[in-house]
């Protein structure tokens, strides 16, 4: 029985140590600016870190509109968020990244309506979806990850220079730094192997959009960055637990991931933080810029995934 209690006791302090060091690296977003007046999409914003930044923006008075796909999880998150902030300005737009028609029928909307956008936050993302296709051809992960938020961010351009200074966020991860996309393996620009390293690739690629989109967009007074937002408990990580791992997969991530409201605070840092327009362009982690990993360090791979990209979504290139 001793045994048992000494294991017991060793699991304890093994938990509050990860625990401690976990709340030791999560960085709080410190600024009190005031978002009254301001327009926000954040896309996948009914769960996860979407949600929470969402919430935290009504707080601040933004009007704020979540671009989702499910009508009925999108209108709860609507709900929820005004119950929460008795901010009535929070509204719902679908918006399905895996179709070209949705992100044009939704931009379209947008434009009919003279909507100015003062923030757009590339939240929405996917992870193992395997080899399936998007009713665009390309492979799932890559539409939903890169290519769908790609043509969303040029198709609001024009929306969100006139509202400057304005920005774009791009939700990318730390899985960027173990992408094998190389300027001699461009043929995985939308190629499948295995789930993780589709991942890693997808989020290499948002970080080289945000350097490439900022540089074309310096003398416009918008700000461009990409966050990784931490390991984080949220909908794409649980959702991959079979029914039979459900439980430990539970334990598992508390013990070892930021909350999703934790996990929220560097993309609403970059919302938020006034006086940083001058990184514009940079990878922010736990609410600071960070040197960029080294697999971004490549501005000939920029390039070309910039042009390829164009190419898959037959969008013009922007002079």
């Amino acid at each position: 029985m001793s045994i048992i209690y000494i294991i017991g006791f060793v699991g304890v302090c093994i938990f509050g140590i990860i625990q401690i060091y976990l709340k030791y690296i999560t960085k709080w977003c410190k600024s009190k600016v005031c978002l009254v007046g301001k327009t926000v999409i954040v896309t996948g914003a009914n769960a996860g870190i979407g949600y929470e930044t969402s919430l935290e923006l009504a707080k601040r008075g933004a009007r704020v509109i979540l671009a989702c796909r499910d009508q009925q999880r999108g209108s709860a998150a609507v709900e929820s968020i005004k119950r929460l902030t008795e901010n009535e300005n929070v509204t719902l737009k679908l918006l399905d990244l895996a179709s070209f028609k949705s992100i044009n029928n939704f931009v379209d909307d947008i434009i009919k309506n003279k909507t100015k956008i003062d923030v757009l936050v590339n939240n929405a993302g996917a992870w193992g979806l395997g080899d399936k296709l998007s009713e665009d051809g390309l492979q799932m992960e890559w539409q939903i990850n890169h290519y769908g938020p790609v043509l969303l961010t040029l198709r609001l351009l024009d929306s969100i220079k006139k509202s400057s200074p304005s920005r774009i966020i791009s939700v990318s991860s730390m899985a960027a730094r173990f992408s094998k996309l190389t300027m001699n393996t461009l043929s995985r620009l939308n190629n499948y192997d295995n789930d993780n390293l589709v991942y890693c690739d997808t989020k290499l690629c948002n970080i080289l959009f945000t350097q490439k989109l900022a540089k074309l967009l310096q003398d416009e007074n918008v700000s461009v960055f990409s966050v990784h937002p931490g390991p984080v408990d949220t909908p794409i990580i649980t959702g991959r637990w079979s029914p039979k791992l459900k439980f430990i997969g539970r334990i598992l991530t508390r013990l070892f991931f930021l909350t999703p409201e934790e996990g929220a605070q560097t993309q609403i840092h970059t919302v938020c933080e006034q006086g940083i327009e001058h990184l514009s362009g940079s990878h922010f982690e736990y609410c600071h810029a960070i040197k960029p990993y080294k697999a971004a360090i490549n501005f000939d791979l920029a390039e070309t995934v910039w042009k390829e990209t164009l190419k898959f979504i037959k969008y013009d290139e922007i002079k």
